[in-house]
């Protein structure tokens, strides 16, 4: 990684970040120096070598994928590169090989990338579309599993849920759900991109059929860019229903190896590398793995720990300002985000004003959400709230 290394709490790799608290990677993440130099490497050696570069590429994106497989406890087949988490979701949706009047289970107050493709399978294929109230699991984890577990019971195909909720930054009881999906015989859909590179998130311990996750946010890497888990053999369930010249086995022989070798009737890949249907970004995928080195190289369990920290000296300062934190009490219900609400302040206003003082924040849906990650550093805490102070 050259002359700088990775080190929690240190943002020397992010010299030309203008914010002096950067709390908005819940949002979209800023670049690091890694990752920009990656990314003109690429760019460099597709304008010196052209289609010469191209093999060297493809070797790279192998290497990304079995990091990424690490990063969840998967193996490298049962990943996908995709452009981003929608994507991975909708293949998915309109892949597995649904019956008539099978029930879908999604969860009020996702975001909706968790929600609209399986909205589209339900008015395609005839299913059944069931809801439960995602912040129930906030206030009261065992009555929402037990909401859960009576759903299960009637009968659910496929629970869609995200690891942890983008307004309220609650980490959803992933284990638990898993259970009980195995034990109904529900297939487990996660959309990750809240947690993975932050939050620890393990497919097998929380029996996860599928997951989806874009790079630009925790995992720090450029939009238009991420990867679909499909474990092993829930891929050779699935109907691959958006399919390209790359699905097919050896897809690229043609093209490297002679005459004789093309053909339309290779079977199908049986993997969650079906959906890897064309020409793909190749800069994304070089910009993710230079930021994924750095968060495996750190851990993501000491991410999370040194983002807690941040977290137990920002939440009580900001609560005596008026403001209702979301966070949960509880270490499990945790994860790398501080949301509040307020009936004392307009936290739009409130969220605009910390920007223009170099506090970079958001604010989905009503609520105000500080999300760091591992460059800040906890001795700036007193200046986020000295902000906060100043605007309110």
């Amino acid at each position: 990684m050259g002359d700088v290394r990775p080190a929690l709490g240190s943002r020397a790799a992010f010299p030309e970040l203008r914010s002096r608290a950067y709390l908005a990677h819940a949002a979209i993440s800023p670049l690091s120096i890694w990752v920009t130099r990656r990314v003109r490497r690429y760019v460099d050696e597709m304008a010196a070598d052209g289609v010469g570069a191209f093999p060297r590429w493809i070797e790279q994106r192998e290497a990304l994928r079995a990091k990424l497989a690490g990063l969840i406890g998967a193996t490298s087949e049962e990943i996908a590169l995709m452009p981003n988490t929608t994507r991975g979701i909708s293949d998915v949706a309109l892949s597995v090989a649904w019956e008539p009047g099978q029930r879908v289970l999604v969860f009020r107050g996702e975001f909706p990338t968790n929600v609209t493709p399986w909205q589209r399978a339900a008015k395609l294929f005839g299913l059944e579309l069931r809801w439960l109230d995602a912040d129930d699991f906030r206030t009261d984890e065992d009555e929402a599993l037990k909401a859960l577990a009576r759903e299960l019971e009637r009968g659910v195909r496929l629970l869609a849920v995200s690891a942890v909720q983008f307004q309220t930054g609650h980490r959803m009881p992933l284990e638990r759900m898993g259970e009980l999906c195995r034990r109904y015989g529900c297939e487990l859909f996660v959309d990750a991109i809240q947690a993975c590179g932050a939050t620890p998130l393990d497919v097998e311990a929380c029996a996860i059929d599928y997951l989806s996750c874009g790079s630009h946010k925790w995992l720090m890497g450029l939009d238009g860019c991420g990867f679909l888990y499909v474990r092993r053999e829930k891929a050779q369930q699935l109907e691959a229903r958006t399919a390209g010249w790359l699905s097919h086995e050896d897809g690229l022989r043609f093209l490297f190896e002679g005459a004789g070798h093309l053909s339309y009737e290779r079977p199908l890949k049986q993997s969650a590398q079906v959906f890897e249907t064309g020409m793909a970004n190749g800069a994304g995928f070089a910009a993710l793995e230079a930021s994924l080195d750095a968060i495996l190289g750190l851990g993501v369990r000491n991410v999370f720990e040194h983002v807690q920290g941040y977290l137990d000296q920002l939440e009580p300062q900001v609560v005596a300002l008026g403001f209702q934190s979301l966070r949960a009490p509880q270490l499990t219900g945790r994860s790398c985000t501080l949301s509040l609400r307020s009936d004392q302040h307009d936290v739009v206003r409130v969220h605009d004003r910390l920007n223009e003082r170099g506090v970079a924040c958001s604010v989905p849906d009503g609520c105000l959400r500080f999300a760091p990650h591992w460059p800040n550093d906890v001795a700036e805490v007193s200046a986020v709230v000295s902000a906060l102070r100043d605007v309110l």
